[in-house]
């Protein structure tokens, strides 16, 4: 016996005790198939698992944190030269670095980590995409995760200002500008975001968004997303089949494997060697804390956003494209990925099959990497219509062929393995008996998941 059949069947028993002996079956997860164990279906709770670390790691820089602007005559006095400039938000954040043990290992984890989160979201997203999960049943589970990955940025955007650095106040109000001047719904916004117009009001609204509003809203619809996965449980493999179910039978899922251990070390594995990438990661390169807001010598700091905002920052930066129109142009794309699993309504989930819908997704992930590319290499630069022609064309353009090639090879090559099933089919049998069994039941039969 290998050592691995000995350490299952040994855990199992040990859990089979407890199970027992707590009732636990009652309330725990669902049990899921053992073709998921694979990290590529996982993605969504490697996201939950750097949300978690994102709360502990917040919970313990808030009982150091200050959120005001006033000046202090503490914690950084000798960092700034003098007792009286420096604001107390910033200070506070210099003193958790300076000061507090292993102070900037956790603060540098926090910001290295919500990095990690927005890059895993989107991750889970184009993965999701790619695959179909979106398709029924799961259409509300897709929303509420659309839903999810708003949030999420907004938590990026508002956690951004509260170092109070003075590139983060210049980002920030460049991302406030762009909100107000919104029609119709940017001066209803304007209360809520400016305050009283001063930069107390707007770092307090930051604050509270960032630490009480935006977590509220995530923690709701984390547990509709959740609640919806544990109701419809994960999704088949993506196939050209269109008859395929969308949800395991009970009697299958009495042979999946059941989430309590298994299914919890498994996740608990990953998410421990998440965490040390990222301890090593903030531990080799700490993050350095810019100047603070009001600092003469910040005046040269060039305006730029985190790297999850820098295409929306540089698609201003075209020509003929105003502030209203860049996010004009957001909020299309975020209505078209909300309202996705009613625009693809093939019942086929298999990629090969959805060569229009693969490439929108693959024209959207190659714009977004360019402008992020390119935000941050020419913060500022004004783009002129041919350098945009020159430089998008062709990611459309290649794209354009290269899923037609693709989609042309795939579909010959599966309807040369559909007409060999068909004819190994009609060949173990009598031609009177294949043409009347050959209903409905045999044309599912020899629909290969593929």
């Amino acid at each position: 016996m290998s050592f691995s059949s000995w350490y299952n069947r040994s855990l199992n028993k040990v859990w089979g005790f407890v199970e027992d002996r707590t009732a636990m079956k009652k309330w725990a997860l669902r049990p899921q198939p053992e073709f998921t164990f694979k990290p590529s279906y996982w993605t969504g709770s490697f996201v939950a698992v750097a949300l978690s670390y994102q709360i502990i790691s917040g919970a313990l820089l808030l009982l150091y944190y200050q959120p005001s602007t006033n000046p202090t005559l503490t914690a950084c006095g000798q960092a700034v030269g003098s007792l009286s400039s420096a604001p107390a938000a910033w200070c506070s954040t210099y003193y958790i670095v300076n000061s507090v043990p292993m102070g900037q290992l956790l603060l540098s984890s926090h910001l290295y980590g919500a990095y990690a989160m927005i890059f895993l979201m989107f991750v889970h997203f184009f993965r999701g995409y790619y695959v179909g999960v979106y398709k029924s049943p799961r259409e509300f589970s897709w929303m509420v995760g659309t839903l999810l990955m708003v949030v999420t940025m907004g938590m990026g955007f508002t956690g951004y200002l509260l170092p109070y650095t003075q590139i983060s106040y210049n980002a920030t109000n460049v991302g406030v500008v762009l909100a107000l001047r919104l029609p119709t719904v940017g001066p209803l916004l304007g209360p809520f975001i400016l305050a009283d117009g001063t930069s107390q009001g707007l770092l307090s609204r930051m604050f509270d968004a960032h630490v009480i509003l935006l977590p509220i809203a995530l923690a709701g619809l984390f547990y509709a997303h959740f609640a919806l996965f544990e109701s419809h449980g994960i999704a088949p493999p993506a196939t050209s089949d269109p008859l395929q179910r969308r949800r395991f039978t009970e009697k299958e899922e009495k042979g999946h494997v059941p989430f309590i251990p298994h299914v919890l070390l498994y996740t608990m594995k990953w998410g421990l060697l998440y965490v040390g990438i990222l301890f090593g990661i903030a531990a080799l390169w700490p993050w350095n804390l810019p100047t603070y807001v009001g600092n003469t010598a910040a005046a040269a700091v060039v305006t730029e956003p985190d790297w999850y905002f820098l295409w929306v920052f540089k698609l201003v930066d075209f020509a003929g494209v105003t502030p209203v129109i860049a996010i004009g142009v957001t909020n299309v794309l975020l209505v078209y990925i909300l309202f996705l699993p009613f625009l693809d309504r093939s019942k086929r989930t298999h990629p090969r099959d959805r060569p229009f819908f693969i490439y929108l997704a693959t024209c959207m992930l190659g714009f977004l990497i360019l402008m992020t590319v390119w935000g941050g290499e020419t913060p500022g630069v004004q783009i002129t219509d041919p350098a945009i022609a020159m430089t998008l064309g062709p990611i459309f353009a290649v794209n354009a062929v290269v899923v037609a090639l693709f989609h042309y090879r795939y579909h010959r090559s599966y309807q040369r393995r559909l007409a060999a099933r068909k004819s190994a089919f009609a060949g173990n049998y009598p031609r009177s008996v294949s043409s009347r069994a050959g209903g409905p039941a045999a044309a599912a039969e020899v629909r290969g998941v593929e």
